[in-house]
């Protein structure tokens, strides 16, 4: 199958590497990627993507949908004209997006890089020949940028699999996929909890389907990963699955519902290139499992029946928690407990301006009369 055919699958992913492959791929970016895997976080593959003289819209839409791009600067990175477009386009995206870029220096200084000096600069200035004036600046400016990122430099290390560790936790530190106190103090996030904990019933050993449901960007994947989070320590086997509006499309239909499945296995069970044969794959691995799944952005009831058709496909004690837009999708799938997301309270809205103007959760002196003016 072509994969033009199968965009949507590509977003399911949290990081995008943008590297040199002969200096990195069989070494250390595939121990990188390996201890990702091991830890549930998802990571691009570029290995079916044939490589020309410029990057393609596939590569384009994988670095703008990534949560976080790692740019591994080697000492033959420049070398490549398709890794210095990357790098454009991942450093746009950090501007544009607030796109996490981190960096490593894989056996290289990150000075050579920010100077083009060295065997870097060599490598550089080769790729260069041939290149318009315009080219050449915006790829120097982006080397010039990204050495001033912070990162490791594996020159400082003794030990290649301790840095691995220390960017992998790194990653999972910014992925929010480890407890995190970033939302418990976000207005309304306490109320939101308490109410949902009563949907959730946890001291029952039943398998129980929530759903989230409000209008677009009201907070419902701020509430949903926060829930994730306080509630991971206590399932042995749980998985976030993130951007799922529109994964199931046209033509490859049926492709895309393998990939779902196959996806939702491997960060829950931890294993890389699973097999997937058919649709029931995931009762066959789970029915005796108590799982934490959460389904983010669902827009399609046939998404639900794919991923999570019947609490028979899971052992006793799962939660399957979907957020949506949609109520009627909810509904259709026979979802009793639902959540409803709303506006927030005229006191709420008054607490974010005050947070947001004042850093501050109530009116300061001498504003009352002009905050006060303009509530409802």
């Amino acid at each position: 199958m072509a994969l033009s055919s199968s965009l949507s699958c590509i977003k399911r992913y949290q990081v995008f590497s943008s590297f040199h492959g002969p200096d990195v791929r069989k070494g250390f970016l595939s121990h990188l990627h390996s201890v990702f895997a091991s830890k549930g976080i998802t990571t691009f593959n570029d290995q079916k993507i044939e490589r020309g003289q410029t990057i393609g819209p596939e590569l384009i839409q994988g670095i703008r949908e990534a949560r976080v791009s790692i740019v591994v600067l080697s000492k033959k990175y420049a070398s490549s004209s398709w890794c210095l477009d990357e790098l454009v386009e991942i450093l746009k995206c950090k501007e544009a997006l607030g796109q996490i870029v981190m960096t490593v220096f894989y056996e290289v200084d990150p000075s050579d890089v920010k100077k083009q000096s060295g065997v870097f600069g060599e490598a550089f200035e080769k790729t260069c020949q041939g290149k318009n004036e315009e080219v050449k600046i915006r790829w120097r400016n982006a080397l010039a940028h990204v050495a001033t990122i912070a990162g490791e430099h594996s020159l400082n290390w003794d030990n290649e699999a301790k840095m691995i560790q220390k960017i992998v936790t790194d990653v999972s530190d910014k992925l929010n996929l480890t407890p995190s106190r970033d939302f418990e103090g976000m207005v309304g996030m306490e109320a939101h909890l308490k109410r949902l904990n009563s949907l959730l019933c946890l001291e029952s050993d039943e398998v129980k389907m929530i759903g989230i449901w409000g209008p677009a960007g009201i907070g419902k994947t701020t509430i949903a990963r926060t829930l994730f989070n306080k509630l991971s320590s206590i399932f042995p086997f749980k998985c976030f699955m993130e951007n799922l509006k529109g994964s199931i499309k046209g033509g490859a239909e049926h492709y895309s519902k393998l990939s779902l499945q196959k996806q939702l296995l491997s960060e829950i069970l931890k294993q890389e290139n699973m097999k997937i044969h058919h649709l029931g794959t995931i009762k066959q691995w789970l029915h005796d499992q108590k799982v934490l799944i959460i389904l983010d952005d669902v827009d399609d009831l046939e998404q639900l029946e794919v991923l999570a058709e019947d609490p028979s496909w899971f052992g006793s004690g799962s939660r399957i928690i979907v957020t949506t837009e949609d109520k009627n999708i909810l509904k259709a799938h026979r979802i009793q407990d639902i959540y409803h997301v709303d506006f927030p309270s005229e006191e709420e809205a008054l607490e974010i301006l005050c947070l947001s103007a004042f850093k501050q959760s109530s009116i300061p002196d001498g504003f009352e009369e002009l905050a006060n003016k303009d509530r409802i």
